[in-house]
């Protein structure tokens, strides 16, 4: 590699640092530790949430970038719009509330990244489930909704991501408002029947529980789903 294109490696990874900073403090400074979002403040401050989309919509992943780091900045790409088009809309009492001609929330092509627009829906399963293979990930996207799982305080990144998504499944399965679990009887989230295929490919739903419970369940434990609260994860 050529000093010139050392120090352009460099400039890059300084200013995806940067970027990603801007996010981290927002995420920070405005969600609580439930997940919960000051969506008012957040209004008040867009101009630095709209700094950082500015960055996504003149960058995107190259070849070079490591599998982490581009499953962090899609994550965090997700998620940024999703606060995004929450603020264009505010005040509403769900995202589910948002339509634009005839389209939901997760059908608008509003996601600009380089070139290219995509809809939340096609980032979540063109890009995230399909490219990525990681169940986990339904743990670090947000759909801005109480029983989502939390949305947490900081943004993701290539060093954090592993560790953070593994950790946040432990806490969401856990988690007594989004999951009952028992020994012999679960409730769980309704992400886990709707992406029941992500959970199920290294074995059951039970096997996959049971590598981050604290309770040890049963092969042969009821399964029943929660009724999802789609109501804001506002404050």
């Amino acid at each position: 590699m050529t000093k010139i294109s050392t120090f352009i490696c460099m400039l890059s990874f300084v200013a995806i640092q940067a970027q990603t900073s801007i996010f981290d403090s927002l995420l920070q400074k405005n969600v609580d530790k439930t997940g919960r979002v000051d969506y008012q403040s957040l209004k008040n401050n867009e101009t630095l949430l709209d700094n950082y989309l500015a960055y996504i919509q003149n960058n995107e992943p190259t070849k070079d970038w490591s599998s982490n780091k581009k499953k962090a900045f899609w994550i965090n790409t997700y998620n940024a719009y999703t606060i995004k088009i929450i603020l264009n809309n505010y005040p509403l009492k769900s995202i589910r509330d948002i339509k634009i001609d005839g389209k939901t929330a997760w059908k608008i092509p509003f996601v600009k990244v380089g070139q290219k627009r995509y809809t939340l829906d096609q980032i979540e399963h063109e890009i995230l489930r399909k490219k990525f293979n990681d169940p986990r990930i339904h743990v670090g996207i947000n759909c801005a909704s109480v029983s989502c799982p939390r949305l947490w305080n900081f943004a993701f990144t290539e060093d954090n991501i592993a560790y953070s998504l593994d950790n946040l499944m432990k806490v969401f399965i856990n988690d007594t408002t989004r999951n009952k679990i028992s020994k012999n009887n679960v409730a769980l989230s309704e992400i886990f029947n709707w992406f029941s295929k992500d959970f199920i490919k290294n074995g059951t739903i039970i096997n996959y529980l049971n590598t981050y419970a604290a309770i040890k369940i049963s092969e042969k434990a009821s399964i029943k789903y929660l009724t999802y609260d789609w109501s804001l994860n506002k404050k």
